[in-house]
């Protein structure tokens, strides 16, 4: 199983309909497809990208269920000022998938200040038993280092996570890493 399939299988237990979600990095539209599938017709979904073209793909990719969603174009780091006061406590669901847009500009990437700012702004709006997925891929420049600080946030707050941690059999610095958390009750 692909890791973004694993992390959909993961997070489609936790999510219900009429719930908000957040997709942190927008892409090609994806995981925001996913999510406003997930949330239901009463649900909402915040999907973040830097570039024009990744919310162009991903508003043409959702069809009919753009009426769930609320595409922002900003980073992920913004997600803070972009996501309503009363969406605090109230996020189910946050999917991170990090590094570059794919059939993108390789050039243009998330880096390791802007994703560990937008950690902290999704672990505050995530609510009690939510969950967060953050898929990292390493393989690219810029990769290494931004995995490398995703581990530290991660570690300064294994005490108030569960984390499942999966990667492919034959893991490498360069493959890709998915870590899921869970928010206590």
């Amino acid at each position: 199983m692909r890791l973004t399939e694993r992390a959909h299988a993961i997070v489609a237990t936790r999510l219900r309909a009429g719930d908000w979600a957040i997709d942190a990095t927008a892409g090609n539209g994806y995981d925001t497809c996913f999510l406003a599938e997930a949330v239901g017709p009463t649900g909402r979904v915040f999907a973040f990208d830097v570039q024009p073209t990744a919310i162009a793909a991903t508003a043409q990719r959702l069809g009919a269920l753009v009426e769930r969603v609320t595409l922002i174009a900003a980073g992920h780091e913004a997600m803070a000022r972009h996501v309503p006061t009363e969406a605090a406590g109230r996020i189910g669901a946050v999917l991170f998938n990090l590094g570059y847009l794919p059939g993108g500009d390789k050039d243009l990437i998330t880096t390791a200040e802007t994703t560990c700012r937008a950690l902290d702004a999704a672990s505050r709006l995530l609510a009690p038993a939510g969950i967060m997925s953050i898929l990292v891929y390493r393989g690219h420049s810029g990769g290494s280092a931004e995995a490398h600080a995703v581990e530290q946030w991660l570690a300064a707050r294994d005490v108030m996570w569960s984390r499942e941690t999966f990667e492919p059999r034959a893991a490498r610095d360069a493959t890709p890493v998915l870590y899921v958390l869970r928010r206590p009750a």
